[in-house]
């Protein structure tokens, strides 16, 4: 129960400094945006090659986009962070009875809302482009995006918490986020890819999600891949957030 309470303390605290600067919900929205706007009419040249059913060209680049927003909406949250250690501000909440796992679960719980919100608004934009939404896979689809959300704002917050400056932040974050986004078929299906890179796909748990949000969008329940992408996501969820929790306490120490 004290975990409970301390992270809701912590989860209401990180969303109020979010509601005062609602701004940065909405830029972060822009490159997804660009991407249906300028990127998603080259598709419909693709349309009818593997990967891209004929007049489905819409249906296999949103999921794709939300999973991207969820690695790079999240991906760079451990800025602010930092900055909350150079403040003093995680110092402070350290030397207090608040339990380690509520401090950073309170911060991955807004980052989850928000991205949500995010993902919500760009489904809505989508579909006067022509996107078919099955409610009940959209829904679930939340939950995958939130679970891909918590898992790159751990591993940013983790390795916040190990350099404890920018300069060496960034580009480890780009380093991570780069290779995962082009190895996991998010802006082009890995059917269209060579047979070596379609087999080195196979290592990047990220591609198991956005084959998983493309099912759940078509409503193909029966799928295999839902499962396996739920699955492989949600314990690499708990391993970095664990990770970062680690870390965490290695700063306390």
């Amino acid at each position: 129960m004290t975990l409970l309470r301390d992270t809701k303390l912590m989860f209401i605290r990180n969303m109020q400094h979010t509601i005062r600067t609602p701004v940065f919900v909405f830029v972060s929205m822009f490159q997804p945006l660009m991407y249906l706007l300028l990127f998603m009419p080259l598709l419909n040249g693709l349309q009818g090659a593997p990967g891209i059913p004929a007049g489905q060209a819409v249906q296999v680049f949103i999921p794709g986009l939300l999973v991207l927003q969820a690695l790079f909406g999240t991906a760079f949250v451990g800025f602010s962070l930092i900055d909350d250690i150079r403040s003093g501000v995680i110092e402070r909440f350290l030397v207090t009875p608040v339990k380690r796992p509520a401090i950073l679960l309170g911060r991955v719980l807004r980052d989850a809302v928000v991205l949500l919100l995010q993902c919500i608004l760009i489904t809505l934009v989508a579909i006067p482009f022509g996107l078919s939404v099955n409610i009940y896979g959209f829904l679930l689809s939340l939950l995958l995006y939130a679970l891909i959300g918590i898992t790159m704002a751990s591993i940013s917050y983790g390795f916040a918490l190990i350099y404890k400056v920018e300069d060496a932040l960034a580009p480890t974050l780009n380093t991570i986020t780069l290779p995962i986004s082009l190895l996991s078929g998010i802006i082009l299906p890995l059917a269209l890819a060579p047979l070596w890179l379609q087999d080195l796909s196979k290592v990047n748990p990220f591609s198991y999600a956005v084959d998983a949000t493309r099912s759940l969008f078509a409503g193909n329940f029966q799928s295999l891949g839902i499962l396996e992408g739920f699955i492989i996501i949600g314990v690499l969820a708990a391993l970095v957030f664990f990770w970062g929790v680690r870390s965490l306490k290695k700063m306390a120490s």
